[in-house]
């Protein structure tokens, strides 16, 4: 027993010693590759000296001689602290993800491949404008340098994922930033996907199922799609992404999560300084680390600053001595299902305009990592690529014997875009930056420009345009063999800048018309007569919601202060605490109080209620509040109160009664979750920011370390928004929001201030990777200077790179 005791004393030593020396052998290896800010590199590409010098807050400033130099500079940059996240973005335009992720990300890749982003990128790159194009070649060679320096260097490979996934990380080409900009493009819109949901609506309901999303700018006077498609019939859904339960590698291209943003600016007779202010926050999923970088470029024409996209050489938002400039993405329907008929007998030929067509066809090879490869079929009509996968309800409105094409401006393959946002960049004032614009095709967006003491506004994009005659205005798939529905072309939108008629300037991605945030921010800027720079910035994090103090008076109106009062601790007496706090709350999705929890429970489970019964398994679909149909339905808009009655119950129920036993719903989902006492719930509780690592971040113990939570204010309405997952099991959770934050006085434009989500490295072990996450948690910023002086002086460190001899 004595000898039995010893051994298994030896060899749980040894067993400790093996897991120490293990975990040191991991450290090590991940330590390799924090890259040193203070080091000196001698480099091919460049040719002069050049300077990162980075700030405390991991902000360089780069300064070279020739602009090459200096974006040589900024793809180093980018890759010293993102190279992963830079490659899995290209992977993700190139439909190449299974070959890291397996089976999981086979459904992106498919759909990838079908648009054929990364072809279009290829094909785009030869209408790009010659400054641009050494831009991006310099910007390539930067990348491939750092590249270089990890292989020769062993420093870890560059990162510590990549000792997880077999990687092999290839050179930077132009045509990946290319790539990755149509890759924002197709985040930037749900056009096809609200076709989509307004057809399966209409065939759940066809009287009156499009009430649910109807909104200004929809025809009023829309075919039956029925009758469009006789053979079209909503059957079982098909299995809705669940981002809890299906992780999604994309990370910001989450479902329903589409790129946003809120852009406002003043000029200076509404100043109390005299000059323009200019606001933005740009919107997209919650990923750790941001999808935006912050940067500051010194180039031949002066300085830039503001925010880049690790993979491109652009800053999105920003300012150069002379200009600022904000973006959000346009409303503007740019994308189209074309329903096409398959010849019956032949499935490779379809009905066009001019008769039985042939498919064009390819077929590719997806390789998938422990599966075998997948050999997928592309087709594409005269009305762009069949995309089948495009959207998890699109099986649902595609009658038998046809197959969905997409008509989108994003597949052009003359698309000058990245001239355009380059061009932009160094404009000196808003009419070169106007002249600029008008090359933009996809993404299409709302761009808001300062300078001195003026803002001007203006759209700039590809519009696609539809003919008079078409049956279904782009609002519903249509038929694809009919000439009226084919595209008459596009037209650019960038024609005329305006300037505002009141001194105030605002867009956000939503329609104007009925824009609950943007009916919000406009209150705000309004009931000021003059702005500062503190002024916007308690604009910019409003988190007050519209939404919550238009419904409340009105779903509640029958319900206030009425009855006798209840026994404590019975259902009834919870109702009657609940009514009361909410007839008390001013509609702020503060973290700290229970109202906004029991609001957002009530009107979820008040919109389920009144949709469930009509629409069957389809309500699982609508995972966002619709306070528009609400509306509707309590102010019995158009015979919408209808939707109050159970038809599948003897008795006619009426709105009011819906109202009392959603809330009791509510009330007893919420008791099973943080107890009965109403008072003690917490909106902070239930709603926590999901910054998720889009490599590891799926894996329960490495998930639970590179994954960053946070309790946060806002909602799906507020000015500050954070986009839930809106089903499953946590419905709650933030996984989007403003990536990025500015706001800039042309006052004392060196007092301009700018955050993102997370911090600027993607190295977990840096102090960077979380230490700006707590900032904009609090909704405080960093301030960013074009001064050099200022840069050198605070400097954490500076990285110079020499031209090898």
């Amino acid at each position: 027993m004595l000898t039995l005791f010893r051994w298994l004393l030896r060899l749980t030593i040894a067993l400790i010693v093996l897991a120490v020396l293990s975990a040191v052998l991991v450290w090590y290896f991940a330590v390799r590759s924090l890259p040193d800010y203070t080091a000196s590199y001698s480099v091919t590409g460049i040719t002069a000296p050049v300077e990162i010098v980075r700030s405390t807050e991991n902000v360089p400033h780069i300064f070279g001689k020739t602009d090459a130099d200096v974006f040589f500079a900024l793809g180093l940059a980018h890759a010293q602290d993102r190279l992963f996240q830079m490659t899995l973005l290209r992977r993700a335009a190139q439909g190449r993800l299974a070959e890291v992720h397996g089976p999981r990300a086979l459904p992106a890749d498919d759909l990838i491949r079908r648009l054929g982003l990364q072809r279009a990128a290829q094909a785009s790159l030869e209408v790009q404008d010659d400054d641009t194009l050494a831009a991006l070649q310099a910007y390539a060679d930067g990348v491939n340098q750092w590249i270089r320096i990890v292989n020769d260097g062993a420093m870890g490979r560059g990162a510590p994922e990549f000792f997880l996934f077999p990687d092999v990380i290839t050179f930077w080409q132009p045509a990946d930033s290319l790539a990755i900009l149509k890759l924002m493009a197709a985040a930037g819109t749900d056009s096809a996907g609200e076709e989509i949901l307004r057809a399966r609506l209409a065939l759940a309901w066809p009287e009156r199922g499009m009430q649910i999303v109807d909104r200004a700018g929809i025809p009023a006077a829309l075919p039956d799609y029925a009758g469009l498609f006789p053979g079209a019939r909503l059957g079982a859904p098909e299995r809705r992404l669940d981002p809890q339960a299906d992780y999604d590698p994309l990370g910001f291209l989450r479902p329903e999560q589409a790129l946003g943003g809120n852009a406002f600016g003043a000029e200076a007779q509404r100043t109390a300084a005299g000059a323009a202010l200019l606001a933005n926050d740009l919107h997209a999923g919650l990923t750790v680390p941001s999808l935006y970088y912050l940067a500051r470029l010194e180039l031949e024409g002066g300085g830039v600053i503001g925010a880049t996209v690790p993979g491109m050489p652009l800053v999105l938002s920003g300012r150069n001595p002379t200009l600022s400039w904000a973006l959000t993405p346009l409303d503007l329907d740019v994308a189209d299902i074309a329903i096409e008929e398959v010849q019956p007998g032949n499935t490779d030929r379809y009905r066009g305009t001019q008769g039985w067509t042939e498919f064009q066809t390819r077929t590719e090879v997806i390789r998938v990592l422990d599966a075998r490869p997948q050999t997928i079929t592309l087709r594409e009509t005269q009305n762009g690529p069949v995309v089948p996968g495009l959207d998890p309800g699109l099986r649902d409105v595609t009658p038998i014997g046809h197959v969905p094409s997409l008509r989108w401006t994003g597949l052009s393959q003359r698309d000058r875009t990245m001239s355009a946002l380059m061009a932009l960049m160094r404009a000196g004032d808003a009419d070169q930056a106007t002249r600029a614009l008008a090359d933009v095709v996809a993404p299409a967006l709302d761009v808001t420009l300062a300078q001195g003491e003026t803002v001007t506004r203006l759209a700039a994009g590809a519009a696609p345009q539809r003919a008079d005659d078409h049956p279904t205005k782009g609002a519903l798939p249509s038929p694809g063999w009919l000439t009226e529905t084919a595209w008459q072309g596009t037209v650019s939108l960038a024609t005329q800048a305006r300037r505002p008629q009141d001194g105030l300037a605002l867009a956000t991605e939503e329609p104007e018309a009925d824009g609950l945030r943007h009916d919000r921010l406009s209150g705000l800027l309004g009931g000021r007569e003059v702005h500062s720079r503190d002024s916007f910035i308690a604009a910019q994090l409003d988190v007050v919601s519209p939404a919550a103090r238009a419904l409340l008076p009105l779903v509640g109106a029958n319900l206030w202060f009425t009855g006798d009062p209840a026994a404590p601790g019975t259902p009834e007496r919870q109702r009657q605490d609940a009514l009361t706090l909410l007839a008390e709350w001013d509609g702020a999705m503060n973290e700290h109080l229970p109202e906004p929890l029991i609001y957002a429970a009530w009107m979820g489970a008040l919109q389920d209620r009144l949709v469930r019964d009509e629409l069957g398994p389809l309500a699982d679909d609508l995972i966002r509040l619709q306070p528009h149909f609400i509306d509707a339905v309590f102010r019995d808009r158009d015979g919408a109160a209808a939707w109050c009655d159970v038809v599948q119950s003897a008795a006619t129920e009426d709105c009011a009664t819906i109202a009392r036993q959603s809330l009791d719903r509510a009330i007893l989902d919420l008791t099973a979750e943080y107890g009965p006492d109403v008072t003690s719930w917490r909106w902070g509780d239930a709603h926590q920011a999901h910054h998720v690592h889009p490599g590891l971040g799926a894996l329960p113990a490495l998930g639970w370390i590179m994954n960053i939570t946070q309790s946060i204010s806002g909602g799906e309405f507020t000015v500050a928004r954070t986009g839930m997952i809106g089903t499953g099991d946590d419905p709650y959770q933030a996984i989007g929001g403003a990536g990025y934050r500015s706001v800039i006085d042309l006052a004392d434009p060196d007092s301009s201030v700018f955050i993102t989500s997370t911090g600027q490295s993607g190295h977990p072990l840096s102090r960077h990777y979380d230490d700006l996450a707590g900032l904009w948690r609090r909704g405080e910023y960093i301030g960013m200077s074009l001064d050099p002086d200022l840069a050198r002086a605070a400097a954490a460190g500076i990285t110079t790179l020499t031209p090898a001899e």
